[in-house]
C-alpha cells in the first residue's frame, strides 16, 4: 500500500499542503481616546520578551477556529482585554519559518476586562499605551507601521449594521407545514450557536429578525446570550415585504446611527446590500448574495453633516 498514512493519520500530500498554505493569524490595533480631543487617539503596544519587539496584540488561530474568535481570543490574552470589533484594517503579510504568515486586523475598542487574562503573562510582559507618533516610533516593524497609518488614515468611531442570512432549514419541498413556520435543522441549530459567538466580537447590537420561524430561531441565540429584545419586522419578511420596503428600512436602520442585526432571507439579502452600498456610496460586491448561516458586516461612520458612510464591509461564513 506504500507510504499513504503516517503518524497521526497524516499523508505526506496533506503535511506538503498545510507547508503551502500560509499560517493564519489574527489581531487589532486597539484604540482609545486620548486625554484630549488635540491628543487625539492612543493605541496599545506589547512587548514580547521572547522576541524582544513590540507589536500589536496578535496571535495564531487555532485548528478549525473562525478567525473573529480568533482575534478577540488573542487580544484578550495577550493585553487583558477583550476587543469591541471596529472597522477592518488590511490583513499583513510576511515571511515565517519558511512560510508566509498572514495575520487579519481589526481597529477594536476595549468591550471589558478580561477575566481569565493580565498584563505581564507568559507571552507579554509589557503594555503601552501611546499617541501615534509615539508609537510608530516604538513599532518594530515597518509592515505594522504601516498599518498604523492605515489606521490614522480612516474614521476610528464605527458601528456595525449587520445583515445576515438565516441558517439551514432542510428542504422546503418536503416540509409540509407552512413555510414561515418551517424551523432550523440540526445544521441550522449548530450554526445558530456558532453565530451567537461570532456576532458578539462587535458588541452588542440590536436584532431585528424576519418574522419566519427559522430567522427567528437563527438569531434566537444571540439575543438570548445579549439579554436584550428581538423584534420581528414584516419588511425583512420573505412573501410580506418588496425590494423597496425592505431597502427603506434598511436604511432607517443605517440612519439611526444604533448597532443592529438584521436576519432575513436569501431572496432579500443581495437587495439589502447593494441598496446600501449604493445610498451610501460604497462600490457593490461583485457578489453580495449570502449562503445561509453568512452575513455581511458593514461598519458605518458618520460622514459630513452627520450622514452614515460605510468606512468597510466584510463577509462571514458561521
Amino acid at each position: 500500500m506504500g507510504e499513504r498514512h503516517r503518524q497521526g493519520g497524516r499523508s505526506k500530500a496533506a503535511d506538503a499542503k498545510q507547508e503551502r498554505e500560509p499560517i493564519q493569524a489574527a489581531g487589532a490595533v486597539l484604540w482609545r481616546d486620548g486625554p484630549t480631543r488635540v491628543a487625539g487617539p492612543e493605541v496599545a503596544l506589547v512587548h514580547r520578551p521572547k522576541y524582544d519587539d513590540w507589536s500589536f496584540p496578535k496571535g495564531k488561530l487555532k485548528s478549525g477556529e473562525h478567525v473573529l474568535t480568533g482575534v478577540v481570543r488573542e487580544v484578550a490574552e495577550e493585553t487583558g482585554i477583550v476587543p469591541r470589533l471596529g472597522r477592518r484594517l488590511p490583513s499583513v503579510t510576511y515571511p515565517k519559518d519558511d512560510r508566509i504568515k498572514r495575520v487579519d486586523y481589526w481597529a477594536a475598542r476595549q468591550a471589558a476586562p478580561s477575566t481569565e487574562h493580565s498584563v505581564p503573562n507568559e507571552e507579554v510582559d509589557r503594555l503601552e499605551w501611546l499617541p501615534l507618533a509615539e508609537a510608530a516610533e516604538l513599532l518594530s516593524y515597518s509592515h505594522d507601521v504601516d498599518l498604523l497609518r492605515e489606521f490614522g488614515a480612516g474614521p476610528r468611531h464605527t458601528w456595525p449594521l449587520l445583515i445576515l442570512r438565516h441558517g439551514s432549514a432542510g428542504d422546503k419541498s418536503r416540509w409540509e407545514g407552512p413555510d414561515a413556520l418551517r424551523p432550523l435543522d440540526a445544521r441550522g441549530r449548530a450554526e445558530a450557536v456558532r453565530l451567537a459567538e461570532l456576532l458578539t466580537a462587535y458588541g452588542p447590537a440590536r436584532p431585528i429578525s424576519s418574522a419566519t420561524a427559522r430567522c427567528v430561531e437563527t438569531v434566537l441565540p444571540y439575543a438570548r446570550r445579549l439579554g436584550g429584545t428581538m423584534l420581528t419586522d414584516p419588511a425583512f419578511t420573505v412573501d410580506e415585504t418588496n425590494p423597496d420596503l425592505a431597502r427603506d428600512r434598511l436604511l432607517e436602520l443605517a440612519d439611526a446611527g444604533v448597532p443592529a442585526i438584521v436576519c432575513t432571507h436569501g431572496e432579500i439579502v443581495s437587495e439589502l446590500v447593494t441598496s446600501l452600498c449604493r445610498h451610501l456610496g460604497e462600490k457593490v460586491p461583485e457578489e453580495p448574495s449570502l449562503r445561509k448561516g453568512a452575513f455581511w458586516a458593514a461598519h458605518l461612520t458618520a460622514g459630513e453633516g452627520g450622514a452614515p458612510t460605510i468606512a468597510a464591509m466584510e463577509r462571514h461564513a458561521s
